[in-house]
């Protein structure tokens, strides 16, 4: 891992979500280098989901060797900018580094995303980047050696990340950008808990934006990503970053060179737990079965508690080998699946190869990567469609 240089020492950095995660991440290791930070964010009471709080975030801070101001800010909001901004120069006597590290995201088709979310995405993405960057470089610019770091996936022209993901590239990417597979609250939401395995911590951010932001003022315009920044300092083990050490990695999204590559790599990596069934399972694969057989067992671990716990109609429009409409009800009773049309309107509709419609359910697909690769399409419910992978996880217990 990289070491504290005391470069950051005495600079003040004004870092937006940095009450947890990535932002948080950065935040604490200029701190060990004796930095003031401003932790911009808007969670200033305890979220019942996400951990963290600004002022919770500020005591970290402190305890790291750093000074803590913690300022309620909605990046939407240009007076509450403005009002964290003049605290930070009159607490600090000025601003010297801008992280705009907030960001908002929902992986949904056009006519699915609400307008509610797209104007939250372009509000916090664009506009809010833009905003707080406009509002903070004065100050930079009185600075002996000034950096704005922005986050945001990288500029990778395949279409493929256009046509699913329209909504992410919204983000402002001035001046420098980094995109790992970093475990986060949003990549458990996006992948459930067991895609932690296969992430890294945000260290490996931290690391990456305190090598940025140690450099001349005359260092800008990049696009980066983490590792080859890392690798550029001379670091060349990376499992300290790993949140469980000697499991593959996801490949990093928004990266590859084609949709297919990302499930290549995948299996290039070896596939952990999230990806294959347990090791010692006896039961042969169902990707070359016929999906009959996949509802078979969907059908065996049905009950009142599954439909209770989700409370989701599912439709299966598979193509290619076994091509044919199939649902999953588990709205009502103890849940049913078959073929054919479901009795109740669909709440999600997903559209899919049939082969890897059965490796997505006996563990050997990740609903996340077949998402994110393109091979999976999804209309309707978001949350439903992720809640989805419970059943699934009790599949893969039961050995298929």
């Amino acid at each position: 891992m990289l070491q504290n240089t005391g470069k950051l020492a005495g600079c003040t950095l004004f870092i937006t979500g940095a009450s947890r995660g990535i932002g948080k991440a950065i935040a604490l290791k200029a701190a060990r280098d004796g930095a003031n930070v401003v932790i911009a964010a808007k969670t200033a009471e305890p979220h019942p989901k996400l951990p963290g709080t600004i002022y919770t975030a500020a005591e970290e801070v402190e305890a790291a060797g750093g000074k803590a101001l913690p300022c309620v800010v909605d990046i939407r909001d240009e007076q509450q900018i403005g009002s964290a901004v003049q605290k930070a120069v009159d607490t600090f006597g000025g601003i010297d580094i801008l992280v705009n590290n907030a960001s908002a995201i929902s992986l949904t088709g056009t006519l699915e995303t609400p307008m509610k979310k797209v104007d939250l995405m372009l509000g916090i993405n664009l506009r809010g980047t833009y905003l707080t960057s406009k509002l903070v470089i004065p100050h930079l610019l009185k600075s002996r050696s000034p950096h704005i770091l922005n986050l945001s996936p990288p500029l990778n022209l395949n279409p493929v990340w256009f046509k699913n993901h329209t909504g992410k590239y919204s983000h402002m990417t001035a001046a420098v950008l980094i995109h790992p597979a970093i475990q986060t609250a949003a990549m458990d939401m996006l992948g459930g808990e067991g895609v932690a395995k296969q992430c890294r911590t945000a260290d490996i951010m931290a690391d990456a934006a305190y090598a940025i932001l140690s450099k001349p003022q005359d260092y800008t315009g990049h696009f980066l990503v983490d590792e080859d920044v890392l690798r550029a300092q001379g670091v060349q083990d990376f499992e300290p970053y790993a949140v469980h050490p000697g499991h593959p990695l996801l490949p990093d999204f928004f990266l590859d060179d084609s949709p297919d590559l990302l499930v290549q790599q995948m299996e290039q990596h070896g596939a952990t737990p999230a990806f294959k069934p347990p090791p010692g399972s006896s039961a042969p694969p169902l990707s070359s079965g016929p999906i009959e057989s996949t509802f078979d067992v969907i059908r065996g671990v049905l009950s009142e508690d599954v439909v209770k716990s989700t409370q989701g109609v599912y439709r299966f429009d598979l193509s290619g080998e076994h091509a044919g409409v199939w649902f999953l009800d588990l709205k009502s009773g103890a849940g049913s699946a078959g073929k054919g049309d479901p009795p109740l309107k669909a709440d999600v509709v997903m559209k899919m190869d049939s082969g890897d419609f059965s490796k997505m359910f006996s563990g050997k697909l990740k609903p996340t990567l077949a998402f994110m690769s393109g091979k999976l399409q999804i209309k309707g419910d978001m949350t439903l469609a992720i809640k989805l992978e419970k059943l699934m996880g009790r599949m893969n217990k039961a050995k298929l």
